[in-house]
């Protein structure tokens, strides 16, 4: 190969222009022609860039040029001929289009990367091909917990790092279209975080049931038929959106709900009530003398409940109208007999036994197993944003009133379900939950990991509380044009080839990167490997067609445990 500066060879005195002539002829690749502070445009000239030369220059690849005492780096984001042509013979005069990102100076130990830029270039300056430990310089982190994930893109040699301190405490977010590689790449952040800070519980709302098999050895995995979560421990929202299958409950049957909620958590929890006939002495131990709200998280009986509603109903003067509180009687006896919401109503005797049930999902104590994988596939699709809100929020108590004790990761696989951009859908109290681990978790050790396809689709509030962004193949121009938004300007460039990285490759930036990079994530073992767990493989299904007991398939359609044989 033959390279050349506009259309002069590179001679031997261009070695003065780097460390005294250290460096190799090779390695000089072009001259500086234009510089305007954040961009410069470097010309060459060549006949052949095939072979072994053809990585000198190309999309996405970091290069140097040399200014005496520094080195300045540069991301290479466009290249072009000046007549748009390419001969095989002739001298084709090449530009190439970098942004710069920062500069490296020698010092007693080695390189040291600083970004912006101190000193610019001179026009003619020198550009190289950048050497391997100017990218290590580039790429190392100094400070905090520095964990490997996988390798640059452009050196596979030198190790892409992460601070993993920095990218729990700040939030973070994994995106990409479906196939790229987002959940293989989850499970590699996820146990290397677990591995650097063994007191880190990780609880995965997993909607497709998949990261069970990525997990088997260090998680429990909590699904529909083994799920407690008592109906007492859900807020009146959540309750409500259960009870009225997703549609917005009427003011008045909201009402009713809030005021015989709290008044059957008294009856329960002051067992005297039973024997008090005196209404000046009920008066005393009502909801509102009590402290007691809706919303306490304290057992009672739906059948106190419905008694109290019923009451009400044989009431001449009552202040609620009868078709709304006869509408919530009905919705809670079908409720109550759908053998879908077992979970919620599966035992015949109420028993206050929520710190069992928060030390299961919570993983108090950890016993080898830190994470937590809850599988909402299983579950009625009623009832699934009610059960995430509950998950988040008490993710945010628990750490918040331990006072950071326990440190808690909520990983929100399909992010944009529960935190919608559009503020008509989703479920409030849902995003609620997750807005406020994302604005005040890190306080409490209180942690967010957002998980999407579709960044377009989700709360731009929730995404740019991630100060940790791994932006793997993203087809759409609006989720492009997210993610460049989320980038400085002096890296902007980077999201330009976006949407032709490979499988397994990701744009990484943010607090917890040292500069924003390129990489790979690393290959895992098959057994490290998400993997749906709702259908069979190809080649079961094949074998096992003839083998399906269809009188088991409808017993579960009507939400029964115990198949036919």
């Amino acid at each position: 190969m033959n390279i050349f500066v506009g259309a002069a060879q590179l001679d031997e005195n261009a070695l003065s222009d780097r460390r005294g002539g250290e460096q190799p002829t090779e390695r000089m690749i072009g001259r500086l022609t234009f510089c305007n502070g954040s961009r410069a445009v470097i010309s060459a000239a060549a006949n052949n860039l095939t072979g072994a030369n053809a990585d000198f220059w190309a999309i996405g690849r970091l290069i140097s040029i040399n200014t005496g005492d520094k080195r300045i780096v540069g991301v290479v984001y466009e290249m072009n001929t000046t007549s748009q042509l390419w001969s095989d013979t002739d001298l084709n005069v090449i530009y190439i289009k970098v942004e710069l990102v920062g500069e490296i100076s020698d010092a007693e130990d080695g390189p040291v990367f600083r970004t912006g830029i101190s000193s610019y270039p001179y026009l003619g300056a020198v550009a190289h091909r950048i050497r391997v430990r100017d990218l290590q310089a580039i790429y190392t982190i100094n400070t905090g917990m520095a964990v490997d994930i996988g390798t640059l893109s452009q050196d596979e040699t030198v190790p892409a790092s992460v601070n993993i301190d920095m990218m729990l405490s700040r939030h973070f977010a994994v995106l990409g279209t479906t196939g790229v590689g987002k959940s293989s790449a989850v499970s590699i952040l996820l146990r290397k975080a677990v591995i650097a800070k063994p007191n880190l519980r990780v609880l995965i709302l997993d909607p497709h049931n998949e990261y069970t098999s990525a997990f088997s050895d260090i998680s429990v995995t909590v699904d529909s038929t083994c799920l407690e979560l008592p109906f007492w421990m859900f807020r009146l929202e959540e309750f409500a959106d259960v009870l009225f299958r997703g549609r917005k409950p009427m003011d008045g049957e909201l009402d009713i709900l809030r005021e015989f909620i709290a008044a059957a958590k008294v009856r329960y929890n002051t067992p005297q009530t039973n024997s008090i006939s005196s209404p000046l002495l009920k008066r005393s131990l009502s909801a509102d003398s009590s402290g007691m709200t809706s919303d306490t998280p304290v057992p009672y009986r739906i059948s106190d409940l419905v008694k109290l509603i019923d009451d009400e109903l044989g009431k001449l003067d009552s202040k609620f109208a009868k078709s709304e509180l006869r509408s919530v009687m009905h919705r809670l006896d079908s409720m109550c007999h759908d053998p879908r919401f077992k979970f919620m109503f599966s035992k015949s005797t109420i028993e206050d036994n929520i710190e069992g049930i928060i030390c299961t999902i919570f993983r108090i104590p950890i016993n080898s197993k830190p994470i937590t994988v809850f599988q909402l596939a299983g579950l009625p699709s009623e009832v699934v944003n009610a059960v995430s809100s509950v998950m988040a929020r008490m993710a945010f108590d628990i750490a918040m009133l331990s006072q950071g004790k326990y440190e808690i990761l909520l990983l929100c696989e399909e992010a944009h379900r529960y935190v919608p951009q559009d503020k008509s859908l989703g479920f409030v109290p849902t995003r609620t939950a997750i807005a406020r681990i994302a604005k005040e978790g890190r306080k409490y050790g209180a942690y967010l990991g957002i998980v999407t396809q579709r960044p377009g689709e989700l709360d731009p509030t929730i995404l740019s509380q991630c100060s940790t962004v791994f932006a793997m193949r993203l087809a759409n121009e609006r989720d492009q044009d997210i993610i460049k938004s989320a980038l400085s300007d002096s890296s902007s460039s980077t999201i330009g080839f976006l949407s032709s990285i490979g499988n397994r490759e990701a744009i990484a930036f943010g607090e917890a990167i040292a500069t924003p990079m390129r990489m790979k994530f690393e290959f895992q073992i098959q057994q490290h490997l998400p993997k749906t767990s709702t259908g069979i493989a190809e080649a079961e299904r094949a074998n096992n067609q003839q083998s399906v007991n269809m009188r088991s398939i409808i017993s579960r359609m009507r939400g029964s445990d115990k198949g036919h044989d």
